[in-house]
């Protein structure tokens, strides 16, 4: 059970910060291209037009942020039953009440 947790959270995590790379890139070449578009729009009717304003800088991701720090929670209880800190009975209600 705890090696199938891990991976499905490791993969929401990869999926998650996949997403938000490659939002961010798209906007940033949008942004790009629409600015190259609107040089030569200009420079061929004789004026030069005012810059775009830059892109919104890319939302946080906090589904990510929350998967990766709910991660981080898992190791340090996983490292504390491994160190005999907790039993099985506290770890699992520990990782109950934070995956809840």
């Amino acid at each position: 059970m705890p090696g199938l947790l891990r991976g499905v959270a490791r993969t929401a995590v990869v999926a998650g910060t996949a997403t938000a790379v490659s939002n961010r890139v798209s906007r940033r070449q949008q942004g790009r291209w629409a600015a190259q578009s609107g040089q030569q729009q200009g420079q061929q009717q004789g004026y030069q037009e005012a810059p775009p304003p830059p892109p919104a800088p890319a939302p946080t991701s906090s589904t990510a942020d929350d998967m990766t720090n709910k991660i981080d929670q898992l190791k340090q209880l996983g490292e504390l039953k491994t160190q005999g800190v907790l039993t099985e009975a506290e770890f699992e209600e520990q990782k109950r009440r934070l995956l809840a």
